[in-house]
């Protein structure tokens, strides 16, 4: 081969046929003497071995023969001086490739090899082949080693050993020989020389493993074709494709060196399938943590089922996908799986339905719709045999048998197969499902899988979703949710940005943009942190929808420094399987503290904080509303909580340690507290004051406590006297429970501030 730097070079000298007047006898620089009139050399025109040769008598110490042609010296070129010659009579001398080299300028460049291998001629004609390989790199078989500042040679033979002997020469060729070191020059090994076929039927695997072990610390040449490998195949060694793998779906490669999208990319020649390949790699590899798409898109045509290519279920390696974008291609895989079924529901087993005809057809991930059904209710897992399937949360709605609906969304990233995975990390992804899918489906079970600086953009349905307790410790760090639903009026958006079934969640410093709802959550030790969820709309007193809600009464969690924008955060209990309250806590468990709560143009009945018990006898306990700020624009609103009562009301003769003070409360008729203040004027004189709270209690609540009474200024009787007695207090007063009696022991008048309770603390 040639390399491309010398394609159209004259390497080759001409024939000593086409004349002597070329050849120096010394350095083969312009100028010198030429063979052309020399009196011991003679061109020989009928040698029966040669043809043509030139015959030189050996007359002095050294015989030079120089071609005056400037053969180039390029770094990375390899060139072999060869000619044959035999001895004709006399005395036989030693014969050796010899040049002259010259710089850019023309000097000669000494203080290198100029002399090649010396070859001694022992037997008259007997044709003996005299070479040497010049180049600029010390490879094995290189004669003469030059540095790259020799431009160019003048290439011929020496003669040399003892004189008077006759020689002939046949005519000298020049050749690149640089393809005999390319592979070593460049690193490489092809699998082509260990017997790879690449026709894309032959199993080309045996050819491959060969030539890794064969290339050390070399990298792997995979040329143009298709190499069908039939099994497993780790390449240990960097590897160039210029040709493209094909292997059967359970088979791993797992590129050691390049471990990436764009080398998996490569292996495949498809986008999609080298990553669904890096991936599989990813969850068999234990040299790599990481699969880093280094900021390229990959085209899906539809749902990746990550348990299927890792082909086992239970898995806590910490294992990365990072740093690029899925992208979702129109495709009918995409499409919802929609099935009806017949099922019973026994509130003894609260997480199964039972009896369900042909539950083969029910799909692990199907999220249940129903009667008495609560928000995010999937299918966990199904058991054929049995004819029933586990759920991730209860029914509200008590025993019975109905028609439930199961609706199976198509998820880029679908975990749910795996039934533990733990230490899954997702970062800088973005997830462009155009409206044509959902994101991820968590495994049925697994802890601390982690999303960081992801963007979900416009999810059909849903961005992560989970459907067990694979979200335990789930983090969502500095993410971005983007809906598909965007202009839709709010009341008519249905997407879900995430849910949660188990515990001590991390959702911190994402931005959620005009979903139906941010969250659902139930289990408890929650961290919701610096969020800003938005989801209005333009219509003028508009409707509005959660953006959080906790379905876990008493979850034992902090809700703070979020930004709460045209939305609000919902308590409910729709995941109690008997939702009426018996024993243990109920609603409360929660800090609610320096969040911004604001709507724009709602209407006057919305709310910031609402409590919907499914359920009777239910009450308050461990509430702190504390530091935030609520405030409605283009509208006023009548106050910032409410008790939903569409199911039931609550006990509030059992509201205990629920604090509502410090808030900030703008646009809004009613400002909440607990404890609050109330100043009292009583201008005629009366044994019984009737100090009103007015609409200022949490979520409607009774005037259980009076923490003290202060008289702004002194008590006076009819007759002007001032009295020292203190009143005794009357608590849950009025129709509504709202108002305390100040009870004196005779008729006064005067101004007091008076503290009341919502709760009774102790």
């Amino acid at each position: 081969m040639n390399m491309a730097v010398t394609q159209g070079l004259a390497l080759m000298p001409p024939p000593f046929s086409a004349g002597l007047d070329v050849w120096s006898q010394t350095t083969g620089r312009p100028g010198s003497n030429t063979y052309d009139n020399a009196a011991f050399a003679a061109f020989v025109p009928t040698d029966p071995d040669f043809g043509g040769c030139l015959e030189i008598q050996k007359l002095t110490a050294t015989v030079r023969l120089r071609w005056m042609g400037e053969v180039p010296i390029l770094p990375g070129l390899y060139l072999r001086i060869r000619a044959r010659v035999k001895a004709m009579s006399g005395v036989l001398p030693d014969v050796a490739v010899a040049a002259w080299a010259g710089d850019a300028s023309a000097t000669q460049v000494t203080g290198i090899p100029t002399v090649g291998p010396v070859t001694s001629l022992t037997e008259y004609n007997d044709i003996v082949e005299i070479s040497a390989i010049v180049g600029t790199g010390a490879r094995p078989g290189v004669d003469l080693v030059w540095p790259t500042n020799v431009a160019f040679a003048h290439f011929g033979l020496d003669l040399t050993g003892p004189t008077g002997g006759v020689v002939r020469i046949d005519d000298i060729i020049i050749e690149d020989v640089t393809g005999v070191y390319t592979g070593e020059l460049l690193g490489l090994v092809d699998v082509r020389d260990f017997g790879a076929v690449g026709d894309g039927v032959t199993d080309d695997r045996p050819a491959f493993v060969a030539a890794i072990a064969a290339a050390g610390e070399r990298a792997l040449l995979v040329p143009e074709g298709s190499y069908f490998i039939g099994s497993d195949l780790t390449i240990s060694t960097p590897v160039t494709f210029r040709g493209t793998l094909s292997m059967p779906e359970s088979a791993i490669l797992i590129l050691q060196q390049d471990f990436d999208f764009p080398s998996y990319e490569a292996a495949f020649g498809d986008g999609e399938q080298g990553f669904r390949k890096g991936v599989q790699a990813l969850f068999h590899t234990g040299q790599h943590t990481t699969f880093d798409l280094r900021g390229r898109r990959v085209n899906l045509s539809g749902p990746v089922d990550i348990r299927a290519l890792a082909g086992f279920d239970d898995t806590s390696s910490r294992r990365i996908i990072a740093n690029g974008q899925l992208d979702a291609m129109e495709n009918s895989a995409w499409d919802t799986q929609t099935v009806t079924r017949v099922a019973t529901f026994n509130v003894s087993q609260p997480l199964q339905l039972e009896n369900i005809n042909n539950v083969a057809g029910v799909p692990v991930g199907a999220r249940v719709s129903g009667v008495g059904v609560g928000r995010e209710v999937y299918v966990r897992s199904r058991n054929i045999g049995s004819n029933r399937v586990t759920l991730c949360q209860p029914l509200y709605g008590g025993s019975g048998t109905q028609n439930f609906i199961f609706e199976r969304y198509q998820y880029m990233l679908d975990f749910s197969g795996f039934s533990g995975l733990r230490n899954l990390e997702i970062h800088n992804i973005e997830f462009r499902c155009r409206g044509r899918c959902s994101a991820v489906m968590m495994p049925e079970g697994g802890r601390i899988i982690r999303f960081m600086n992801c963007d979900f953009d416009r999810p059909r349905d849903r961005a992560i979703t989970s459907i067990g307790q694979g979200c335990q410790g789930m983090w969502i760090d500095h993410c971005q949710f983007r809906s598909s639903q965007q202009p839709f009026n709010a009341q008519d958006r249905t997407v879900i940005a995430f849910n949660v079934n188990g515990n001590d969640t991390k959702i911190r410093n994402n931005r959620v943009v005009l979903w139906a709802h941010f969250g659902i959550m139930n289990g408890s030790g929650h961290i919701i942190q610096g969020n800003h969820f938005f989801a209005g709309d333009n219509q003028p007193q508009g409707i509005r929808q959660a953006g959080l809600v906790l379905t876990n009464k008493n979850s034992k969690s902090t809700f703070a420094g979020n930004y709460i924008d045209n939305c609000f955060l919902e308590l409910t209990n729709e995941h109690d399987v008997e939702p009426e309250h018996t024993t243990g806590f109920s609603f409360g468990g929660l800090t609610i503290e320096g969040n911004i709560f604001y709507a724009i143009d709602v209407a006057p009945w919305f709310s910031f904080v609402v409590i919907t018990p499914y359920g009777p006898g239910h009450f308050l306990q461990g509430l702190m509303v504390t530091g935030n700020v609520f405030r409605s624009t283009g509208g006023r609103i009548d106050r910032a909580d409410k008790l939903d009562t569409t199911f039931a009301s609550m006990n509030f003769n059992r509201f205990r340690n629920v604090v509502f003070q410090n808030n900030a409360y703008n646009g809004i008729d009613f400002p909440t507290e607990s404890p609050t203040v109330i100043l009292h004027e009583q201008n005629t004189e009366s044994t019984n004051w009737t100090v009103t709270t007015g609409d200022k209690l949490p979520f409607g609540g009774w005037a259980r406590t009076v923490p003290s009474i202060v008289m702004e200024n002194p008590a006076r009787d009819a007759s002007n006297t001032i009295r020292y007695e203190m009143p005794y207090v009357q608590v849950q007063q009025g129709v509504n429970n709202n108002e305390v009696r100040l009870r004196w022991p005779q008729a006064t008048r005067g101004r007091a501030i008076v503290t009341v309770r919502v709760d009774r603390p102790l």
